[in-house]
């Protein structure tokens, strides 16, 4: 039995056949042969690799058109050999990379070698008379050449005797084939709703491309036999056609790229000359430790084979340093390189850090190596660039990913083919969790309320079982966030392509796949930290011209470990939660390796030593160690295993393992599987005897090693990140403006996370000047050390109007309402722009009331008609502002109240003062700001004053009314309970924005607090 037509789902939306469900099939029905043929060659690999586990013989189609004169024709493409599939892999890039629908003749010319080109019974190829095509295809081909008549549920096309006719006049022999789309015939109706989901078109569209039969399911060995019974010469042929095709995929090879030096040039001797210069320069007059450490770093590179990796990174980073691009300090175990060090690649100093370059490179398990870099996020788009053109566009692509269809979005595009109504696809959305790992039948079991909907009508019944059908299957491609693949030669040679962005290929195979055939993978990323610190460094020169240099910071500052055994992390990559605040003031660090340790253990798991560590730190606990020889390498962490690289020291130095056999130890018993545990403890064991230690002492250290291995991070990747949170830290301490500034910058357009910002700028005392269309830049900015908002931070301004402000005050300052409105044109002074600004108190400096500026509007928008109607040279600008000025509207005052209002209305936040603090200033009694009720006691009594935001109101199960209250201060927000008795007294007190003083007590419960009422006054 053989399966000469088989498209996977891997052809987006083309077909629903799944691997895991198809290959059992296969082999059930002793199929010998199966083809793939999709219309890219997307998803080959994992079928070729499930027919080679299937012990079922693979061959790789592909569906195209091929054109003559001027008209397309559909065929299929076999790779019969090595260089067929080759060539396949070159059409299909070529088709995809130029954003062609066929083949034209002198493509077909040159990649015809190694092909079968088979011609289908499609209505194509008989249309009119198609004999010059059929001689055509016969002439290239030769016997290559077939024709191949398909009859789907056993049903004969009714131009099956004018296709074979027309194969016999062309000489080109038939074979029986069979187009299968969906596993089984059941499945017809979802692979049309997958079909229509792909055409983005409802089912009842009259536009919609329908299929043509509803028999394109895979065939059992007997159906298909049967279908064919009067042809059995036609079955035979296929049989052999496929047989004829081997090709293989050479798999595990290493397809390094290539770094450009000139011919006679001894890459060893090269990048020693350039680390041994690099480190001098890092470490000047190092010591014999770090000569030794590079000497061999450099060897088991050499030996490995990986010199050209590490020049080529070390030349894009040069790059980036060159450019003034900030890059991270490294990331991951590529931190553990002196050579990553010595070339600049990473920040990270391994010896005075302790770390293993095994962690990184295991002579003892050799893998490709893994240097992930870390750019600021806006600007990592201009390595990749460098990167392109340097080493030639056709060596370079992005890596493609394909986005399936998630329980929410199958169910929400099968409800749209089916055509329900928006309120539905709302019902919908709002009933499927967004929750990672969610499926259609988690969600059904969950909600019951999802269950009496789907019942409620049939329709609903057969989209949900529709929806259950294609859930999982890819929808979509995109592309890989960080990751670009380099080869040695064209990727054609290795790989589909297709276009991909900014002039950069698109690899048609995603990133598990191109590693299986060796080709090497570098993760470019963005840091969005990184941003932040390149913008802080920005302000700090704008403002005072010192050029701030992050390298060279001193990791002892006392100033920077104050702020982080304060907790006062906000804006601190990595340090920001608040359990990481609380672990902070418990450890209270003194040291960088403090900050190292509390990154490690602050995960689940780990968690449960902090407060060990702590207390050891401040010699609240004595320290103990299993046996005296973990002392040197556990006392920098108060005798807890944090780090890897511990266990990797312990077994090396008791075992008497190498670092490579440490590195395979750590990994294994971190699998925690019975019989490698056993085996390891053997080998463990056998070390330590022979260094004298006895079976006890060896089981007790091995035991300590198996309990840590899960908990064990890699403290390469600890030491890189902490430094970003110490730059940071260092940052905050040293220079707030700034930091606070270019935090608030990137925070832009994030509601929450600016009211906390400027909640702390306030506690800080550090002085917050509003909007200023005189002053104002297009963002925060400082100036005279306090932080001006920029104009962007005004809700409803378009980014067009700021832009039109910034050029016209290039020319000198505004001097009034009227005098912006006749330099910026009507199409950007309109009450939309402007009314915001009003509100803002971006034109306060004019010396106006913000009611006098509001009632003066139309006017001025009428002046802005009038005197400058759009951008071209108006007739009144050479008469300068001397022409025509109308006058302020006289207006009330605006009342303080309304002030606080519009402020909310336009930042999402109160600027001048809020209310609360208003009213506590007023009625002079102390209150606890809401932020602190965490701090607080359970059942601790506590008096709080603040503004109703939202009111539940529920009944207890006895019946009784209750309710629940967010509150909200100057502080944030806190969770108020009425229970019956509190809530009757007081339910007419409960209204949104009422102002309400509460006392209550507070709870603790589940790591959330509230507060119960027990009095209210307004």
């Amino acid at each position: 039995m053989v399966y000469p037509h088989i498209s996977t789902s891997a052809d987006l939306l083309k077909s629903t056949v799944r691997l895991d469900e198809l290959f059992p099939y296969l082999k059930e029905q002793g199929a010998a042969s199966a083809a793939i043929v999709n219309t890219k060659l997307y998803g080959i690999l994992p079928f070729w690799e499930a027919c080679r586990r299937a012990g079922i013989h693979g061959v790789i189609g592909l569906s195209a058109f091929i054109e003559f004169e001027e008209q397309q024709y559909p065929v299929v493409l076999y790779a019969q050999s090595n260089s067929g599939y080759g060539n396949l892999l070159k059409i299909s890039s070529a088709l995809s990379t130029r954003d062609k629908e066929a083949i034209p003749e002198q493509w077909l010319k040159a990649y015809r070698n190694g092909l079968i080109c088979v011609v289908p019974n499609k209505p194509e190829w008989l249309l009119t008379d198609r004999s010059p095509v059929f001689r055509y295809i016969r002439e290239l081909f030769g016997s290559a050449a077939f024709g191949s008549l398909e009859r789907p549920g056993g049903i004969s096309s009714e131009h099956e005797r004018a296709f074979a006719e027309l194969c016999d006049q062309a000489e080109l022999p038939i074979i029986a084939s069979h187009e299968s789309r969906y596993l089984h015939q059941q499945d017809a109706f979802a692979y049309e709703v997958a079909s229509a989901i792909g055409q983005g078109l409802k089912m009842n569209d009259p536009e919609r491309k329908k299929p043509e039969h509803t028999h394109a399911y895979v065939p059992s060995r007997q159906e298909f036999e049967t279908w064919f019974a009067d042809q059995p010469e036609w079955l035979e042929r296929t049989a052999e056609m496929l047989k004829s095709c081997q090709v293989t995929i050479p798999m595990d090879r290493q397809l390094l790229p290539v770094f450009p030096l000139p011919a006679e040039t001894d890459k060893a001797i090269f990048i020693s000359e350039l680390c041994k210069s690099g480190l001098e320069e890092r470490v000047p007059g190092y010591s014999q430790s770090y000569q030794e450490r590079l000497d061999y770093e450099l060897s088991v590179i050499g030996t490995m084979g990986f010199i050209d990796y590490f020049l080529i990174v070390a030349d894009f980073m040069k790059y980036a340093r060159d450019r003034d691009i900030l890059t991270g300090p490294g990331r991951g175990s590529s931190a553990s390189s002196l050579v990553a060090y010595s070339l600049k690649i990473t920040d990270v100093d391994p010896i005075e850090h302790g770390l293993l370059f095994e962690r990184f490179l295991n002579p003892e398990r050799v893998t490709l190596p893994d240097i992930d870099i870390d750019f600021a996020d806006y600007r990592r788009h201009e390595v990749v660039d460098y990167v392109a053109k340097k080493y030639g566009a056709v060596r370079t692509a992005q890596i493609i990913t394909f986005g399936t269809l998630s329980a929410k979005a199958v169910a929400r595009d099968t409800a749209r083919v089916f055509g329900f109504e928006a309120d539905e696809l709302e019902a919908i959305s709002k009933m499927i969790p967004n929750r990672p790992g969610t499926t259609l039948r988690s969600a059904l079991k969950e909600s019951p309320a999802l269950n009496d909907w789907i019942i409620e009508r049939e329709e609903r019944k057969s989209w949900f079982k529709t929806a259950l059908k294609l859930e999982g299957l890819p929808r979509h491609a995109s592309t890989h966030a960080a990751g670009v693949i380099l080869s040695p030669s064209p990727l054609v040679d290795h790989v589909p392509i297709e276009k991909g962005h900014e002039g950069i290929y698109l690899t048609q195979w995603p990133m598990q796949e191109l590693e299986a055939i060796g080709l090497l993978k570098m993760d470019f990323l963005g840091l969005r930290n990184l941003t932040i610190l390149e913008q802080i460094r920005g302000l700090v020169y704008w403002d005072t011209k010192k050029r701030i240099d992050y390298r060279s910071i001193p990791l002892q500052d006392a100033e920077t470990y104050k702020l982080l055994a304060l907790g006062d992390t906000t804006g601190v990559f990595q340090l920001e939660s608040d359990g990481m605040r609380r672990a902070l003031q418990q450890i209270k660090p003194t040291a960088f390796g403090d900050i190292v340790a509390v990154n490690a253990l602050f995960r689940p798991g780990p968690m449960e030593f902090i407060p060990l560590y702590a207390r050891r730190k401040h010699k609240q606990e004595a320290v103990k160690y299993v046996h005296p020889i973990l002392e040197p390498i556990l006392s920098e962490t108060y005798g807890v295993i944090v780090y890897q690289e511990q266990i990797m020291h312990i077994a090396a130095k008791m075992a008497g393992f190498s670092l490579g056999e440490a590195d395979l130890l750590r990994r294994a018993v971190s699998k925690k599987k019975r019989e490698i545990l056993d085996e390891e403890r053997a080998h463990f064991t056998r070390g330590a005897k022979a260094k004298g230690f006895t079976e006890a002492e060896a089981s007790e250290v091995y035991d300590l090693i198996v309990r840590f291995a899960d908990y064990g991070f890699p403290k390469s990747h600890a030491v890189a990140y902490s430094i970003i949170s110490y730059q940071l830290s260092y940052m905050k301490a040293h220079y707030p403006v700034y930091f606070y500034t270019g935090l608030l910058t990137n925070s832009s357009g994030n509601a929450e996370k600016t009211k906390q910002l400027l909640q702390e700028i306030k506690e800080k005392k550090i002085p917050l000047l509003p909007p200023s269309v005189q002053r104002s830049r297009h963002s925060f900015s400082v100036e005279d050390g306090q932080i001006r908002i920029g104009l962007n931070a005004v809700k409803g301004v378009p980014g067009t109007t700021v832009k039109a402000l910034m050029a016209a005050r290039e020319d000198g300052p505004f001097t009034s309402l009227f005098n912006i409105a006749e330099r910026i044109s009507a199409l950007h002074f309109n009450r939309k722009s402007f009314e915001p600004l009003i509100k803002a108190g971006a034109l306060d400096d004019f010396g106006y009331d913000r009611g006098v500026l509001l009632a003066s509007l139309d006017s001025a928008i009428k002046h802005a008609e009038l005197v400058k109607p759009n951008e071209d040279p108006g007739l009144f600008d050479d008469m300068g502002s001397t022409f025509m000025k109308p006058k302020y509207t006289k207006a009330a005052e605006l009342p303080e109240s309304l002030k606080l209002d519009f402020e909310k209305e336009v930042f999402g936040f109160y600027l001048s003062k809020h209310p609360i603090e208003r009213e506590k200033e007023e009625r002079q009694k102390s209150f606890v700001e809401l932020k602190l009720l965490k701090t607080k006691k359970d059942r601790e009594s506590v008096r709080v004053l603040g503004m109703v935001e939202d009111i539940k109101r529920i009944r207890t199960k006895k019946g009784d009314a209750m309710a629940f209250l967010t509150l909200m201060d100057e502080t944030g927000p806190a969770s108020i309970t009425l229970f019956p008795v509190e809530y009757a007294k007081y339910n007419l007190l409960l209204e949104p924005h009422a102002i309400l003083e509460i006392q209550g007590v507070v709870e603790n419960r589940n790591q959330k607090t509230a507060i119960i009422c027990k009095n209210i006054e307004t």
